[in-house]
C-alpha cells in the first residue's frame, strides 16, 4: 500500500509520524529505508521469504530444491491440491533433515532482516515467522509485541501476530480460540495491528492467487465493539479492496511491502 494518511490534520502542525510495513518477505534493502523520515516503525510480520510466488526463483524452497521445483509446487497450491503438494513435498525431504535446514536458513534472513530495522520498531509476528527465533535476533530498540498494546505519541497500538489454521500449515498458525483471546486481551486501541485482516471478504480475496484467505471473525467482532480509529494488517498480497470503513474504523492492507518497497504512513 503506497502513499500516507494524514489524519484529517495539518501536516505543518503534527507531532507523530509513524511508517507500517507487513509482508516483507526478505526485503532487506527496502527495510533498511523503511523509517526514513518517521517517528517509529511498525512491522506487521512475515519477514521471512520461503517462496516468492511472483518470482518462483526466489526464497528458500528454490534455493534448497531449484526453480523447477518451487514452479510445481506454486501450481499445485494455486490448483488447491494441497494433498498433491503436500506428498511432493515429502518426496522432495526424503532422506534430509528438514528442520535443521530451514532453521538454518531462516537464521540467515533473520540476521539480515533484524539488523535493518531501525530504532524504534514495533514488530509482531506473520503466520510465515518463526518466533522462537526472535529473542535471539530482536535488537534494542526494537519491541515484539502480540496480544499487548503500546503507546506511541499519545495513542494506543495494539499487535496481534501470527495468523489461522490453513491447509498451507505455516509455522505460525494458531485457533481461532488462541486467536480470539489474544484480541480479547488487547481491550480498547486507537489502531489495532494484525497481520491477518479481519474476516471481510472483500479484504481476505487475493485477486491473483484467486482464494480467499483466512480472515479473523475476533479481529472483525473487535472492531465493531471497540471502534478503533485504524485496523491496520497484511497478509493478502494482492486483495480485492486495500481499504473499506467498517463503522468509524479505517481498515488498511499496509502490505506487501515485498513488492512496492514503499511503507504506508499515518502522522498525527
Amino acid at each position: 500500500m503506497r502513499g500516507s494518511e494524514p489524519d484529517s490534520r495539518d501536516r505543518a502542525g503534527e507531532t507523530t509520524r509513524i511508517h507500517v510495513v507487513s509482508d516483507v518477505h526478505g526485503n532487506t534493502e527496502a527495510l533498511a529505508r523503511a523509517g526514513d523520515g518517521a517517528d517509529a516503525l511498525i512491522c506487521l510480520g512475515d519477514l521471512v521469504l520461503f517462496l516468492d510466488y511472483a518470482d518462483h526463483s526466489r526464497g528458500i524452497f528454490p534455493d534448497l530444491f531449484g526453480k523447477e521445483n518451487a514452479d510445481r509446487i506454486v501450481a499445485l497450491r494455486t490448483a488447491r491440491r494441497y494433498d498433491e503438494a503436500r506428498a511432493f513435498g515429502r518426496e522432495l525431504w526424503a532422506g534430509r533433515d528438514r528442520d535443521t535446514e530451514i532453521l538454518g536458513a531462516v537464521r540467515k534472513q533473520y540476521a539480515e532482516l533484524f539488523a535493518a530495522f531501525p530504532t524504534p520498531t514495533y514488530a509482531t509476528y506473520g503466520n510465515v515467522d518463526v518466533p522462537d527465533l526472535w529473542p535471539e535476533y530482536a535488537r534494542p530498540g526494537t519491541t515484539v509485541l502480540d496480544g499487548e498494546r503500546v503507546e506511541i505519541g499519545g495513542r494506543v497500538f495494539g499487535f496481534v501476530g501470527g495468523g489461522l489454521k490453513t491447509p498451507m500449515n505455516t509455522p505460525y498458525e494458531i485457533s481461532d480460540e488462541e486467536y480470539a483471546a489474544k484480541v480479547e486481551a488487547l481491550g480498547p486501541v486507537d489502531v489495532l495491528c494484525s497481520h491477518i485482516p479481519p474476516e471481510i471478504p472483500e479484504l481476505t480475496y487475493d485477486t491473483v492467487a484467486r482464494r480467499f484467505e483466512r480472515g479473523s471473525r475476533a479481529l472483525l467482532e473487535a472492531i465493531r465493539a471497540t471502534r478503533p480509529r485504524y485496523a491496520l494488517f497484511g497478509h493478502v498480497h494482492q486483495p480485492l479492496v486495500r481499504r473499506m470503513r467498517i463503522g468509524t474504523t479505517e481498515c488498511v492492507n499496509v502490505g506487501h511491502f515485498a513488492s512496492t518497497g514503499t511503507p504506508w504512513a499515518l502522522s498525527w
